[in-house]
Order: structure tokens, then sequence, then C-alpha cells
């Protein structure tokens, strides 16, 4: 399982640093693997509303959210906001990052694509504020809520801590790091012990990616499936992702990945390639089998809609085997 931190203050080891760490922690403890995203180290530009992503389904703005930050929030089980409250709400370099997710709400209601983790991903709010006030976490509950919808997270929860101020208050709160640890078992406890499978080809462009995506899609709560290629390209394939738009699946920020990457300190427990004479990794005790499909790379559409639902039909049929 993966877990993704969203790190939204600007203060370097503040509390709000001190309570995503806690978490993280936390996480690792239980097996996960995790990430964090300091946003005002980010090169991550307002948006401009310049509506392209409504229209087609990418934002125009080249900066680190094309790059890194969309692929890493769609590769998450977990996506955990950690934040300050500034003017009841978030600093403005997060307040930027979440913006921009409109062009993740823009694939999923304007141009009706599914990404394949939505159904079974997370979302978690933790929020540190100075004053006392009644209404202070209103805000930025509010505006988690939607930015966890756009990236297609469920909205679990938060812990929110008033009174937090001065460098290393919140060590000193009673509570924190048993709350941190109940929250995070509460959690993950949905993704640990899930089937681990890989799914190997040689580029990581196409067949391995379309089997990867339906086994999200169908079991992410019982499967955690990863994907790689011995020579990986440097994107995927444009016609897969098309032919898997027209079953509703969304392709879009998946990155092709190399082997070793893909299972880097994971055990899978079944590896699948994909009939391309791929040379895995020896891995000891683990199942493997190969489903010899045909490569669809440079073929027409129609070719790649025939694997496409070849793929299907597999994975569907070894899950129920599962």
């Amino acid at each position: 399982m993966f877990v993704l931190g969203i790190q939204g203050s600007p203060r370097k080891k503040g509390n709000t640093d001190f309570l995503l760490s806690a978490f993280m922690d936390q996480a690792r403890e239980l097996g996960a693997k995790t990430d964090v995203i300091e946003v005002d180290k980010k090169n991550v530009l307002p948006c401009k509303e310049y509506l392209v992503c409504e229209k087609k389904g990418f934002c125009p703005i080249d900066d680190d959210m094309k790059h890194e930050i969309y692929s890493l929030l769609w590769e998450a089980d977990v996506v955990v906001t950690a934040t300050p409250i500034f003017f009841y709400n978030t600093p403005s370099q997060l307040k930027a990052l979440i913006d921009r997710c409109q062009t993740l709400w823009a694939r999923k209601y304007k141009l009706k694509l599914e990404d394949p983790g939505r159904k079974w991903r997370r979302g978690f709010l933790l929020a540190v504020g100075a004053t006392r006030g009644k209404n202070l976490f209103e805000g930025v509950r509010l505006t988690t809520k939607y930015f966890m919808d756009a990236v297609g997270a469920g909205f679990d929860g938060s812990l929110c801590y008033r009174q937090i101020e001065n460098p290393g208050d919140l060590e000193k709160h009673p509570t924190v790091l048993k709350d941190v640890k109940e929250a995070v078992h509460g959690l993950l406890k949905p993704f640990v012990g899930r089937k681990k499978i890989l799914f190997a080809c040689r580029e990581n462009a196409c067949r391995s990616q379309m089997a990867s995506a339906f086994a999200q899609y169908v079991a992410g709560d019982k499967i955690e499936t990863f994907s790689g290629g011995t020579h990986p390209t440097k994107s995927i394939d444009p016609v897969m992702a098309k032919a898997m738009a027209e079953k509703g699946i969304d392709m879009a920020f998946r990155k092709p990945k190399s082997l070793d990457s893909a299972i880097f300190n994971i055990q899978p427990d079944i590896v699948i390639t994909m009939g391309c004479d791929v040379e895995c990794p020896f891995i000891p005790e683990v199942k493997r089998d190969d489903w010899d499909l045909t490569d669809p790379a440079g073929k027409p559409i129609a070719v790649m809609r025939n694997v496409c639902d070849q793929i299907e039909k597999r994975v569907v049929k070894l899950i129920g085997q599962l």
C-alpha cells in the first residue's frame, strides 16, 4: 500500500511537520510505502482558469503538477493532507495545488472517465490552528472534502488541534501520538493483507498497464497491483489509453516503470507476464503465469481493443480464482 502525504506548511520542522511525520511513521510500521510532497518546495503555479482541463482533460501549465504530482495522487492508496490554518483555510501554496486538481475533477465529471483507484482510495486531514475558535477548522474540512473528491479519494476524517502556535506545542499534547496511531490503524486496515500481483511485459506501455488497471478497478480492495517492464518506454501507449477510455477507465498520468522499481521493497505473491519473453528477476516461492497475448503496440486500434477485451476477461477470471 502507498500512503502519500501532502505537507502544506511553509514552516520547516513545525507542528504540522511533526504531525504528518508521526502519521507516516505509523503507516510504515504497518508496512506502507510512503512519500511526502512538500508543497512549498515544489513548482506549483496557481490555476489560470484556462478551462482546457474541462475540454481536454489536461492542464496546459508546465510545472510539477504535470510532471510529478498528478501521477502520485492517482498512484496512492491513501492521501493525507497536513496543513496549518491560515484565515480558516490552507496556506496559499497548498491551495494552489488543490485548485489545480480541477483537472482530475474534470476527467471524472466532464469526460466521464473513472480512475481505477477511485473506489478504494481514502483521504484524511491533519490540521493545526493557533486559536480556540469553535469554527476554526470548518473551512479547511470543507475544502479538503471536495479536494479529496477531485483526486478520487473518500474523505475518512481528520485530526485537528487547537491552540497550537509555538514550536514544540504539539509534541507536548497529551494524546496526539495515541490519536495518530488509532487513526492510521483504522484508515489502513482495509489495505493490509491484500494479494500483491505484478504484471510484467517489455515496455510497460500497453498490456501490463491494462492488466494492472483492470485488476485495481475490479478488486482494489483485495488486490494490490504493480506493473513494470524490462525496457520501459517514456510514456504509455496513447492508443491503449484510448481503448481503455472506451471502457470508461482513465489511464492518464500513468508512467512506465522498470520491473525493479515497480517491486522495490515489495514481495509479490503472483507474477504474470504477457507473452513477450520477459525475463523477470528471480523471486523465490512466487507463483508465475504467462498469458501469451499479442503485442498490440503499433497496430490498429481494433487489435488494441481485442487485446484489451482478452485482458479484462483474464483479470476477472484470475480474481475469481483468488
